[in-house]
């Protein structure tokens, strides 16, 4: 088949991106695709699209500066020059993407429009889920517990907050923008860091635990993964930096909580629409109780991403499970 795998983005999260859609491209190449890696971005260079060098690309330890993306192009917009006309000619598109450029649903959207399949969750199924206090909603109607909290809007009058509490941009991955917040001098400088990068934060009560992810694939749960960071919090650093957590898969946590998390993710997964994968975020109590901290739609594919372990602990390769997004995906058409 040919396949273009899209990847970069004008998103804080292009770095991630790039190095998931490197590792992708390589290894639908291994199995026999005839692949292209094309950053959405920038678009597509000179050289035969089809034909590239495709090595794994590393991952800094901070978000890029989007700024400096733009002197890079010339124009306007998201799309680039030639990506819309190479997409075309894919038989189907694996969106290697995170973040704003292709986790919001307006992508999708408009790959519907012109009639390009792609992989993964549909537009709406990706806005529901970017938007974490829309999301919240939905899982706190099928009485999925999360964690307690209210949305805040650049310049409106800050209410009491309880400390603890963990401050987020109401979009986006990767940690970015997060603060989690003991001490009231820290507050306002939180805030301010969220509000670089939204003008709609999200502020939760700080729940301490065991930080557990679950995989869906095709509907079907698997292994819980836990992740240890060996400083601080599961923040953008520790995310991508090989040696900066450890991760423990399938997680090590009483059998009958285990099955909870996987049957709670297959919960998430169903509200919120999604299709192929996803995965499920969740801190773990010491009392044995936990919360969904969000759903993402295109999780990472990194060397350091947690979807491949989990997909290794039940038996299934890097590139067994890139096929098999690809299969299901089609499906979804009708292939």
């Amino acid at each position: 088949m040919k396949i273009v795998v899209l990847a970069g983005g004008f998103s804080c999260e292009r770095d991630v991106s790039l190095s998931s859609g490197a590792m992708i491209a390589a290894a639908l190449k291994r199995r026999g695709h005839e692949t292209a890696l094309v950053d959405l971005f920038l678009g597509v260079g000179e050289d035969d699209p089809y034909s590239p060098d495709i090595n794994p690309i590393s991952v800094g330890a901070s978000a890029p500066d989007l700024q400096k993306l733009l002197t890079l192009k010339a124009g306007m917009g998201e799309v680039g020059k030639g990506v819309i006309e190479l997409l075309s000619d894919a038989d189907i598109v694996y969106l290697g993407l995170h973040g704003a450029s292709g986790e919001n649903g307006r992508l999708q959207a408009m790959l519907d429009m012109l009639g390009i399949r792609y992989t993964g969750s549909g537009y709406l199924a990706s806005a529901l889920a970017m938007n974490k206090p829309l999301s919240k909603l939905v899982l706190e109607q099928q009485n999925i517990p999360t964690a307690r909290g209210f949305v805040q809007k650049k310049g409106m009058p800050l209410p009491n907050i309880k400390l603890p509490c963990v401050i987020k941009p109401s979009s986006g991955g990767s940690s970015i923008g997060v603060s989690i917040v003991f001490c009231e001098e820290d507050l306002i400088e939180a805030l301010n860091k969220g509000f670089m990068y939204e003008d709609v934060l999200l502020i939760e009560e700080y729940v301490s635990g065991k930080e557990l992810s679950v995989a869906v694939l095709d509907g079907k749960a698997l292994p819980v993964i836990e992740i240890c960071p060996k400083n601080g919090y599961y923040d953008y650093k520790n995310k991508y930096q090989p040696g900066a957590a450890t991760e423990i898969c399938p997680a090590l946590i009483e059998s009958t909580i285990y099955e909870r998390l996987q049957r709670t993710a297959e919960e998430v997964y169903f509200a919120l629409g999604l299709s192929v994968y996803g995965r499920v975020d969740f801190i773990l109590r010491p009392d044995g109780t936990f919360v969904c901290l969000e759903a993402n739609t295109l999780p990472g594919m990194t060397p350091t991403s947690l979807v491949p372990q989990e997909a290794a602990a039940a038996g299934m390769s890097y590139d067994e499970l890139c096929e098999f997004i690809i299969k299901k995906s089609l499906e979804k058409y009708g292939n």
